[in-house]
């Protein structure tokens, strides 16, 4: 039996769904733990869990980038300054609010009370570009299955500050909570959870860069603690990059380009794309033509 049907069915604490939002740690035998993971006679779970949520959230009119709809997933383009789900002092506003005037069913297939009703995946809230969403239990834990085996694959392009060097290559670190700022993540030697970035410069821009990245793991903030390793901190940055005397009104220049993942009900992966935005279309602008833009 699955830890999750075990928690919901057997010890009755919380649906399914509630799980995937409240289980802060799952341990089995001293190992950290997947929720769907198989278990058998003998195994000892360790569990700690978060409060249930307050009341439902409410449906929002917010208009929504619809790049691809079907019977099971939403691929959303996210606008930058929009939270993905409901936390600490978001509780209106998110792409979970819009996601359910959109789709009302989204409250019935995962219950009123689950925060992330078929959240797969997150974009940091200035982060814009594709996003997929489940529309049933079964297509997100399909989804959520290929983001854990990492055979969905998220390519992102981001304007740095500096030229990294070398132009391409893939960094390996491991990253943990900032102990001296709760908001932010650092590389550390040991403890935290690996890390793995490939990045590859499309063009040079006059002291700045247009880089493609590609993170192999999916760490908060993996991308932009990994920019700012390589002393290329992605531009506009409030939390990993001093304010820049050229743009010093940029907000992060990060935009998640492409997702190669599979649908249910195929066999092949699909590629959904969002092109760049406005904001880094116009910055992208202001640099000399000679520059190659």
């Amino acid at each position: 039996m699955r830890v999750d049907i075990f928690l919901s069915e057997r010890l009755a604490l919380f649906s399914r769904s509630q799980a995937r939002s409240r289980v802060v740690s799952l341990a089995v035998n001293g190992a950290p733990a997947r929720l769907g993971k198989k278990l058998k006679l003998g195994d000892k779970i360790s569990l700690a869990w978060s409060e249930a949520p307050g009341p439902g959230l409410d449906p929002e009119n917010i208009p929504l980038s619809v790049i691809f709809e079907n019977d099971d997933v939403i691929v959303i383009d996210k606008p930058q300054g929009m939270v993905v789900h409901p936390g600490s002092g978001n509780r209106v506003g998110t792409l979970v609010n819009a996601l359910l005037f959109y789709c009302a069913r989204l409250a019935r297939e995962f219950g009123e009370d689950d925060p992330r009703p078929g959240i797969v995946h997150r974009l940091d809230k200035d982060t814009s570009g594709v996003i997929i969403v489940a529309k049933n239990a079964s297509a997100h834990d399909f989804l959520a299955r290929q983001f854990q085996l990492r055979t969905a694959r998220k390519s992102y392009v981001a304007v740095v500050k500096g030229l990294p060097t070398p132009p391409a290559g893939s960094l390996e670190t491991r990253i943990a909570r900032d102990p001296r700022n709760r908001q932010r993540f650092t590389c550390v030697t040991t403890g935290g959870r690996v890390a793995v970035t490939s990045w590859k410069v499309i063009r040079s821009l006059d002291g700045y860069s247009l880089v493609a990245l590609r993170p192999r793991t999916g760490r908060t903030h993996q991308l932009r603690v990994h920019m700012q390793k390589l002393s290329t901190p992605i531009l506009g940055d409030p939390l990993y990059a001093r304010r820049d005397q050229r743009f010093p009104h940029a907000t992060l220049m990060l935009h998640a380009r492409r997702l190669s993942i599979i649908i249910p009900g195929e066999n092949a992966p699909r590629l959904f794309e969002s092109p760049l935005p406005p904001h880094m279309k116009a910055l992208l602008q202001s640099f000399s033509p000679r520059k190659g833009l």
